[in-house]
């Protein structure tokens, strides 16, 4: 059984098929002391992503954060720690369509981490490597590319950014 299967998105798909889905989310740029960022490269299409995930009943943006960073990364990160810099949301930026055909339309609050504990530890079901980058690696997932350049605007003038 994958980390997938159980959860809230996979009860709905149990019931609409592929079909596009809207879904909540969030995406954690995670920054070392030497200013690198963490990427992880991903098992569905072998690009570099930042970690991310769809939120779950009951839960936040923050605590949907802290969950996907610890389950594909393996760093545990207090919810107080992440701090929100944009939201992402637009269809032609952020629909993704998997390798079986599942269409989601993403609504996702990008947050950073900046203190957290725990060893760097791929979740093979989701992620194939994961290393921290001076640089943003070529294959870059195109929303992953946004994200970054909403950061940017961000840390340039210390205003949330959305797009």
């Amino acid at each position: 059984m994958t980390a997938y299967e159980g959860s809230y998105l996979w009860d709905i798909r149990q019931q609409v098929g592929s079909r596009l889905l809207l879904m909540p989310g969030a995406q954690v740029l995670v920054v070392d002391d030497a200013e690198r960022v963490l990427f992880q490269r991903s098992r569905d299409s072998g690009l570099w992503e930042l970690p991310a995930g769809a939120a779950e009943p009951g839960g936040s943006f923050r605590s949907t954060a802290a969950r996907e960073l610890l389950e594909e990364t393996g760093l545990l990160v207090a919810e107080d720690d992440l701090v929100p810099f944009a939201s992402l949301s637009e269809a032609d930026l952020h629909t993704l369509t998997y390798p079986n055909g599942d269409v989601l339309h993403c609504f996702a609050l990008c947050v950073e981490a900046r203190r957290w504990t725990g060893e760097l530890t791929a979740d093979p079901d989701e992620v194939l490597e994961l290393a921290f980058f001076d640089e943003p690696p070529r294959d870059l997932h195109p929303p992953t590319r946004v994200v970054l350049e909403l950061y940017e605007a961000y840390r340039a003038s210390g205003l949330f950014q959305a797009r």
